[in-house]
C-alpha cells in the first residue's frame, strides 16, 4: 500500500474519532450545571477529542503533499503499446467487421485470418491499418 494511502486513512481514522470524543464531551459537559463537574469530561473528551482532530488533519494535509508513486514502466512497455507497423495488404477474421493488420495483437497467429480483399470494413481501432 502507498505510504500516501496509510496517511489518508489514518489521519480520517483519527478525525472521526476526535469528534466522536468531543461529542462524547460535549454531552457530559451538557448535563452538569457546576464547573467542578464539567473538568472531568472536558479533560477526558474534549481536549483529546480536539487533540486527535489537529492530528487527524496534518495526517490528511501531509498526504495530499506526497507525491503519488507509479509503477515504473517494463523495458518493453514501449514496444507493447506501439500500433503494428506491417505493410503486408489488411486481413479479415471470417465474418468480421474489421480489418487488420496482418501483426495486430487481435489477429496474430489466428490460422483462419484472410486477407480482406476489397470488403468494406471499417478500420481497427488497434492497429489503424490505413490512415484515416
Amino acid at each position: 500500500m502507498p505510504r500516501s494511502r496509510e496517511l489518508l486513512w489514518g489521519g480520517l481514522a483519527a478525525v472521526a474519532g476526535g469528534a466522536v470524543l468531543c461529542v462524547l464531551g460535549w454531552y457530559g459537559i451538557s448535563g452538569e450545571r457546576f464547573a467542578e463537574r464539567q473538568l472531568p469530561y472536558l479533560a477526558s473528551c474534549t481536549v483529546p477529542g480536539a487533540a486527535l482532530i489537529v492530528a487527524g488533519a496534518v495526517l490528511v494535509g501531509a498526504a495530499g503533499r506526497l507525491p503519488v508513486r507509479r509503477p515504473a514502466p517494463s523495458p518493453g512497455a514501449a514496444e507493447e503499446t506501439a500500433p503494428p507497423s506491417s505493410e503486408d495488404p489488411p486481413v479479415r477474421v471470417p465474418g468480421g467487421t474489421l480489418a487488420h493488420r496482418p501483426d495486430c495483437p487481435l489477429v496474430a497467429g489466428r490460422a483462419d485470418a484472410e486477407p480482406a480483399g476489397d470488403a468494406e470494413l471499417d478500420p481497427c481501432p488497434v492497429c489503424e491499418p490505413w490512415p484515416r
